[in-house]
């Protein structure tokens, strides 16, 4: 709601820039989306190895805990 009303600040203050913004957000979207795509697999990959690693370490100290 708050990136709406300024874009309607903005469309009031300079119509022309608020409607070139308007048109150019999906593509800058569509721009990063292989970015945003690449982020989630090496995250995913970077958790896998961390659950990998302290697996032992988590399987000896479940006796223990209460």
């Amino acid at each position: 709601m708050f990136a709406f009303l300024l874009w309607c600040i903005l469309f009031v203050l300079c119509w022309p820039l608020a409607l070139l913004a308007l048109v150019a957000y999906p593509l800058v979207w569509l721009l990063l989306l292989p970015f945003r795509i690449v982020g989630v697999a090496v995250h995913g990959v970077l958790e896998l190895i961390f659950l990998a690693i302290t697996l032992p370490f988590r399987l000896l100290a479940a006796p223990f805990r209460i």
